[in-house]
């Protein structure tokens, strides 16, 4: 099968289009025909080897994953004797995280645990923008930002990958949204949903005055205690994505912040969950939620793409097809 294949840490350039064994199916296994997957920050952390306990968890000198990827969409082809959720010809979709990557190829060999059905109303391209970028957003709004119907919510990134679905999900909970952008972006987040929008080449965001029950932080590139004023008592700020030095700065500063401001400063881990992804394709297919794609390319093309998302030149989602299926 085709793939593409990483034996080194570096930029895009390390990534090269080569045939590879195709996986076989084992017992508790099920082996997907990969029709589209999609790109996001964790791949090019994992493209680069940084920040360094990356390389503690996945290869210090050089990678031991060499096929990264970890959203997919595609076809069941085969199933192990063990499998009892899926059968040959299903259309899933997934998150491979936890299962050892392997989404930029033709063919991936998975637990049962990692899929749900696809949704009927997308196409796999569009299915494969999902996982991880929706799930990140879903648990960060719900799970760790206890959001509630009416509260005011701020989206810093709205119009990346997270911040897309994110805008989304926290509509869907009746929260009142602003969402931070450039100006470049503004129409598309209007369209899915946003409140009120904040240009951030225009305006200061912490010097509006406005202060937020829920602050989700999908570009943190500032300090988190820039936001205090913005974020009320017994507020939360959740940071998801961004900077290295500021997701240690939560890391190791959230709890103390926390502690002498009456404001929950708390960093996302998330983990893929098939539940989760039920919770999605329920409200893909209700029409609730709808993915945001930039462009398109192809399976070579994914050191291109990769490309674009560490330039952040990219509004929602870039999708890879396998197929025009």
């Amino acid at each position: 099968m085709k793939a593409i294949v990483q034996t080194e840490y570096g930029s895009p350039e390390v990534l090269s289009l080569k045939e590879v064994d195709q996986p076989i199916v084992s017992n508790a296994k099920v082996l997907v025909r990969i029709h589209a997957t999609s790109v996001h920050a964790g791949d090019w952390h994992l493209m680069r080897g940084t920040p360094w306990l990356v390389r503690l968890m996945f290869g210090f000198f050089k990678p031991k994953t060499q096929i990264l990827g970890t959203d997919m969409a595609g076809i069941v082809e085969a199933i192990g004797s063990e499998v009892t959720q899926f059968k040959p010809g299903d259309r899933v979709f997934g998150d491979l995280s936890e299962s050892g990557f392997g989404g930029f190829a033709e063919y991936v060999c998975v637990p049962e645990s990692a899929l749900v059905l696809k949704p009927n109303n997308l196409t796999f391209a569009e299915a494969a923008t999902v996982p991880v970028s929706a799930l990140a957003a879903l648990k960060g709004l719900r799970d760790v930002g206890k959001i509630q119907s009416g509260q005011q919510v701020l989206i810093n990134g709205a119009a990346g990958g997270v911040g897309s679905f994110a805008v989304q999900i926290a509509k869907a909970h009746g929260a009142i949204v602003t969402a931070v952008c450039s100006s470049r972006n503004t129409e598309m987040v209007r369209s899915i949903g946003a409140d009120h929008i904040l240009d951030y080449t225009q305006v200061d965001i912490t010097q509006t005055g406005q202060q937020y029950d829920l602050i989700l932080d999908a570009a943190a590139y500032r300090s988190v205690f820039d936001y205090l004023p913005i974020l009320k008592p017994k507020g939360t700020y959740v940071l998801v994505g961004g900077s290295t030095a500021r997701i240690f700065q939560v890391l190791i500063f959230g709890s103390l912040i926390s502690k002498f401001t009456d404001r929950e400063i708390l960093p996302l881990v998330s983990t893929p969950s098939q539940t989760e992804l039920m919770v999605l394709k329920s409200m893909i297919e209700s029409e609730t939620l709808v993915p945001v794609i930039d462009r398109y390319y192809n399976l070579s093309e994914v050191p291109i793409a990769l490309h674009r998302l560490e330039q952040r030149q990219v509004s929602g989602k870039i999708a890879i097809r396998l197929t025009e299926a």
